[in-house]
């Protein structure tokens, strides 16, 4: 904090003294600095801010700006920040089979027949994006249905949210699943009322098939990484948080961002199902490097599964399924690696969607951190995560505040999964699901996110479902409880400021404040007045990164 405010101090007192690399004028400009909170104005030399004001103020720099931005009355807020985005996933749902918009069971079909006349003979063809909650009826695909269109292709589609897959006989063959397959640990293999496999496999169990699966070439994988971040930036998201990926591919990113192709700023945590958190313990933190661009210092764990899939760690079994969902982290070692993680400055962060899956993790955080006192943490304020935290029991909504912890979630879920949630939890279980007004309220602090690609990624419809908290055609009803909406400014600072705290870099980005990086996002409305529906039609003008334009709509 001090060096940030003495920086602050340096540049102002410098701000005229020399040309500064870019001027925005004639503005619309929403600062989130308290102290400044509108300007009309700004100015950036070497990649950070040196003057924020009105455009009278600003004339003195006019003269020798190496460039001059009129933004017309545009709107300027702090540089979009999703909290949870899978960056290659994006990329791989831009370059390969996706199925995002499915709208039956024989839209799917259609979409599968078409991509088997694409495909050579006996090739997997491997597809994510679809979910059932608004088919009719709102059931989930079946191998039947995909052997009827590909019988010869091992076929595997992954549910939208990741958390369950249809796959068809002939993959099913292949992995030797049947009958007599028992269900792994934190896993469902769905059978029929015969003991037969429907072709559906839930969390855990979906590695039966996805072992088999034909891994991506480092090629094809920087190529999704570099065309996921290309996406990101010209929906005006200037940083985003990496939520998992193994070691290998975190190292991709690091090198894609000091080469310049990838420009986003990247907090990146690392999978801790597949060993990496132990490599990061091992190798150490990244932090700010690459001029702040680059950090890796989280991992992401799993505590449960998905709500729609029912592999969410229920309380109480769900209101139409006789289970309790899935618990997927053996007690012992998730204990064991928290207190290595606090010992090693490491940030967790993990999901947890079920009022019993966010009772374990805020349990076993409160262990940890009795266990290991701030004097002996490497970073004596964590900031560990709570990834969603969807569906909370009333008695542990203020937890999170008493606890320090973090609630990254992700407002788009609310808007897509209150179409189907009553039917899961039953209406009493509502009032603490998707609690943000509980959350704010009891002092939490909420990063928000997309969860991109199961989501769209789109950041007005964040922005929207965040402080609308209806669908995108206008719908809800009691079930969605209203009472829980953000308002504009809490939701833009959970895009922001806020974001930029759960990442540890509230100093450096997040506001539009001398001294800061030059992060901004340049909209065609202003999202802080204009009516509900038409958060929703505005477009991102520039997107802004240190002071480099990354994005151009007017030269895309």
């Amino acid at each position: 904090m001090l060096r940030a405010l003495l920086l602050a101090t340096t540049l102002t007192a410098a701000a005229f003294a020399q040309p500064v690399d870019l001027l925005l004028v004639n503005g619309n400009i929403h600062t989130l600095d308290a102290t400044q909170p509108h300007a009309t104005a700004l100015a950036v030399r070497a990649g950070r801010i040196v003057f924020v004001g009105d455009d009278a103020s600003a004339a003195a720099f006019r003269a020798t700006a190496r460039r001059t931005i009129d933004l017309r009355g545009a709107t300027v807020v702090p540089g979009l920040t999703d909290a949870h985005i899978h960056l290659e996933g994006i990329g791989a749902r831009e370059l390969t089979f996706d199925l995002e918009g499915t709208a039956s069971v024989a839209d799917l079909q259609a979409r599968l027949a078409a991509r088997v006349a694409q495909t050579h003979a006996k090739q997997w063809i491997v597809g994510r994006g679809w979910i059932e909650t608004h088919w009719q009826p709102p059931v989930f695909p079946t191998r039947a249905a995909l052997d009827a269109v590909a019988p010869d292709h091992p076929v595997v589609l992954t549910r939208a949210d990741g958390h369950a897959l249809v796959a068809n006989s002939l993959a099913l063959r292949l992995a030797k699943v049947d009958a007599a397959t028992p269900n792994p640990s934190g896993g469902e293999v769905l059978k029929d009322a015969a003991g037969e496999p429907t072709g559906v496999l839930v969390d855990h169990a979906m590695r039966l098939v996805t072992r088999l699966i034909p891994p991506a070439t480092a090629a094809e994988t920087e190529r999704a990484l570099i065309v996921g971040a290309a996406r990101e930036g010209q929906l005006g998201w200037t940083s985003v948080h990496v939520a998992g990926q193994n070691f290998a591919t975190s190292e991709m990113v690091r090198r894609l961002v000091a080469e310049g192709k990838i420009k986003l700023r990247i907090f990146d945590a690392v999978s801790g199902s597949d060993g990496s958190g132990e490599k990061l313990l091992a190798a150490g933190l990244v932090v700010g490097e690459s001029d702040g661009r680059y950090t890796r210092r989280g991992v992401k764990l799993y505590m449960d599964g998905a709500l729609g899939s029912r592999g969410a760690a229920l309380l109480e079994p769900y209101a139409d399924y006789a289970s309790t969902g899935l618990l997927l982290q053996d007690e012992a070692k998730f204990a064991a690696f928290l207190v290595a993680a606090l010992r090693g400055g490491v940030q967790v962060q993990t999901h947890a969607i079920g009022d019993r899956g966010n009772r374990v993790v805020l349990d076993a955080y409160k262990k940890a951190f009795a266990a290991v006192p701030p004097g002996e943490r490497a970073q004596p304020d964590p900031r560990w995560r709570i990834e969603h935290a969807q569906i909370i029991h009333p008695d542990d909504l203020g937890r999170f505040a008493a606890l320090g912890v973090i609630a990254s979630m992700q407002p788009s879920h609310a808007i897509g999964d209150l179409f189907f949630a009553p039917r899961r939890l039953g209406r009493e279980r509502l009032v603490g699901a998707y609690a943000w007004r509980s959350l704010l309220d009891s002092g939490a602090i909420i990063a928000s996110g997309s969860d991109a690609p199961v989501e769209r990624g789109e950041p007005m419809i964040e922005f929207y479902a965040a402080v609308a908290r209806r669908s995108l055609d206008g719908f809800a009803n009691e079930d969605w409880h209203l009472a829980q909406r953000m308002t504009r400014l809490e939701a833009l600072r959970a895009m922001t400021l806020d974001a930029a705290y759960a990442a540890f870099a509230e100093n450096e980005w997040g506001s539009l404040v001398v001294g800061k990086w030059a992060d901004l996002t340049v909209l065609s409305a202003d999202i802080m007045t204009i009516p509900e529906p038409e958060i929703l039609q505005t477009k991102c003008l520039l997107t802004v990164i240190g002071g480099e334009v990354v994005f151009d709509a007017s030269n895309p």
